[in-house]
């Protein structure tokens, strides 16, 4: 064990167990969590070379390869429960494809699901046993070239034929051919493709159809079907991602999944409870993005702040020791903010997983009340997250200095496995757009007098406040030192945000006969009151977490962690709350006093704080994130395995520079 990273364990100030514990749910969870990571890590099977030295062909091999013994591992050691498997599989991606995607992740985290949640139980019994035992091998073909985020302009046709009772899928224009599902380029032999449906002359939007591409046989690309890989990318260099193109492929009439939406044998269409049941797979995507924002941004952390431990560089004062880099400010002050940034998404996650539970249960018993709410909450709070998350992994990757760049240090693969969340399931500016809508709507309700609920019921306090005072003469709200308080004007702030930009559309419809150019010329306020919502929830979030803990030294550290959170987001959006008037000039100053004092009080329980989240050193994959600390004999160890060093001279040098050494 490095001394530096040992003395840093030592010097902690609560039990770092007794925090894991927390962020697993429970001591048992851990326990059951620690064994399977350990079923992953010791298994001979799962271990093979660096994917860093392997070309794309040798990598999508290799995953391929490690998908088919992590489903064969799962059924042997009896692991059947959705959050084992969904762990399981993590740590198989975590350590087997050093944290990499692999070629069934849609068709375990998009397919399956899409049929449990959209068929029918006759069409669960046709399809989903056959999907589970990999008879089927399915992806979710929804982006097209031409259109993503705008998923009502996908232009993919399933007309419907009475005559056959069969769907016509088609792709009628080079941009409406399916692009970038992960798993469709050479993997999947079926896909859940979104297409506009058709029937008796009228055309009703989008339907998800269960669509047969390749032959389950030989796996030939059926009649009609031509699919293949997308080529390389920016990550992701284990996944195929693919595109498909249908030609006039006809599928039985209930291959379209008909759980909410139906189309009778005569063609009569009977349309779904709400039109967002059709997008549920993807409300619960972003439900879990959030918890892979927390994990990747966490990882991340982890490598930065314990490199930071043991690397030493520079003077603080002449003649002396070069000082551990984590002893400097700015370095406290780039890494102890974006800490406290994933714990506080680790718990939003933990609501979001709930959240998602409790409403799909309520879906299932008829009750659709929430769902407008579940999915603009998952769409602001998936943006939100991964914008965040995603600066916060360049960051530490910086942090690290020269080391970060190396593909050893893993956070050059944590940031390009990471990135494609800001786009894929919607695209960032879009999602906060659309939850944008909701607050707008909310917002309408409220200030006519109608009450509205859930995490928006602070635009009814709003309409009171309003009526009572006027916004110019109202007091200073924040006490920085208190958490209640911060909750409290972040509230404010994501009010008064709401108001301006439900106020400026309102100016703009005025001005305008378009909503559509009203809405446009408003996008950036609506964007801004959207974040401003979604940086509420989360701050109310990591607050009511405090509420469960009981751990005197966890609850000490954690309220510490919170209080940085709040106050570097005030530091951040200083105008908005001075806007608000929830803020006063001495206090912008007395934040950023505060702030400094909060990074020295965490500076002892850095290291610890990162070891709670348990990455074993097999998860992170890192040199300079090593548990022992010894990251420079590791690094060493790491390049001697490059392909380059097989042989002492390479070919090239007899191909090309000695014949030119001869000519010069």
């Amino acid at each position: 064990m490095n001394p530096d990273i040992r003395k840093e364990r030592e010097n902690a100030t609560f039990n770092t167990d007794a925090l894991t514990h927390i962020l697993d749910g429970n001591p048992e969870k851990t326990r059951r969590r620690r064994e399977i990571e350990t079923l992953v890590i010791k298994d001979p099977d799962f271990q093979h070379e660096d994917l860093n030295f392997m070309s794309r062909s040798e990598r999508y091999d290799a995953a391929v390869k490690k998908s088919a013994q992590m489903i064969l591992k799962m059924r042997e050691y009896g692991i059947a429960d959705p959050e084992e498997i969904y762990s399981y599989k993590k740590f198989v991606n975590g350590c087997v494809q050093r944290g990499r995607t692999e070629p069934l992740d849609l068709h375990l985290g998009m397919f399956l699901p899409t049929l449990l949640n959209q068929a029918t139980p006759e069409q669960q019994d046709a399809f989903f046993t056959p999907a589970w035992n990999l008879k089927i091998i399915g992806t979710y073909a929804q982006t097209e070239m031409g259109h993503g985020t705008h998923i009502r302009g996908l232009e993919t046709t399933a007309t419907y034929d009475p005559s056959t009772q069969e769907f016509v899928l088609n792709s009628p224009t080079v941009t409406s051919i399916k692009w970038w599902p992960g798993g469709l380029g050479k993997t999947s032999n079926h896909a859940v493709v979104l297409a506009q449906l058709h029937t008796q002359g009228n055309c009703h939007g989008l339907h998800a159809f269960l669509v047969p591409i390749r032959d389950m046989s030989n796996h030939q690309p059926l009649p009609g079907v031509v699919v293949g890989d997308i080529g390389p990318k920016f990550g992701f260099d284990e996944v195929d991602n693919g595109f498909l193109k249908l030609e006039n492929v006809r599928i039985p009439r209930d291959y379209m999944l008909m759980k909410y939406a139906k189309v009778e044998p005569d063609g009569t269409y009977r349309k779904p409870p709400s039109d967002k049941l059709t997008y549920g797979t993807m409300v619960f995507i972003r439900s879990m993005i959030v918890g892979e924002s927390a994990r990747a941004l966490s990882k991340a952390c982890t490598i930065a702040i314990r490199y930071s431990a043991v690397r030493h560089q520079s003077e603080l004062r002449a003649g002396s020791p070069e000082p551990q880099i984590l002893d400097y400010q700015t370095q406290q002050h780039k890494l102890f903010p974006l800490l406290a940034t994933a714990y506080a998404f680790h718990f939003l996650g933990q609501f979001m997983s709930q959240t998602y539970h409790r409403i799909t249960g309520d879906i299932n018993q008829g009750d659709f009340s929430e769902l407008p709410e579940l999915h603009a909450l998952s769409a602001g709070l998936k943006a939100f997250t991964t914008w965040a998350a995603n600066g916060g992994i360049e960051v530490c990757r910086m942090a690290c200095g020269g080391h970060g760049y190396s593909r050893c240090s893993s956070l050059p693969d944590i940031y390009v496995t990471f990135t494609p969340t800001c786009t894929y399931e919607g695209e960032n500016t879009v999602m906060m757009l659309q939850t944008a809508r909701y607050l707008v709507k909310s917002y309408t309700q409220a200030s006519k007098g109608q009450k509205v609920s859930g995490m928006v019921s602070y635009l009814n306090e709003l309409q009171q406040r309003i009526q009572a005072q006027p916004v110019s003469s109202r007091p200073t709200v924040v006490d920085i030192n208190d958490l209640t308080s911060l909750v409290e004007a972040y509230k404010l702030r994501a009010a008064r945000l709401v108001e301006l930009a439900a106020k400026n559309l309102q100016a703009e419809l005025q001005r305008r006969l378009s909503k559509e150019d009203a809405w446009n010329q408003t996008s950036i306020d609506l964007v801004r009151a959207s974040h401003a919502h979604c940086h509420y929830v989360v701050v109310k979030m990591f607050v009511a977490k405090l509420g469960e803990v009981a751990d005197v030294g966890v609850h000490s550290v954690l309220s510490t962690l919170a209080l940085l959170y709040a106050l570097d987001g005030i530091a951040q959006h200083t105008g908005d709350f001075l806007l608000a008037g929830l803020l006063s000039m001495p206090q912008v100053s007395q934040i950023s006093q505060r702030t400094k004092e909060l990074l020295a009080q965490l500076r002892t329980n850095a290291v610890a704080l990162v070891d709670a989240f348990d990455y074993r050193d097999e998860m992170l994959n890192s040199s300079l994130g090593r548990y022992d600390g010894n990251v420079y004999e590791h690094m060493f160890e790491w390049a001697k395995k490059s392909p380059l060093n097989r042989t002492e001279v390479h070919e090239s040098y007899y191909k090309y520079l000695k014949p030119l050494q001869s000519k010069l």
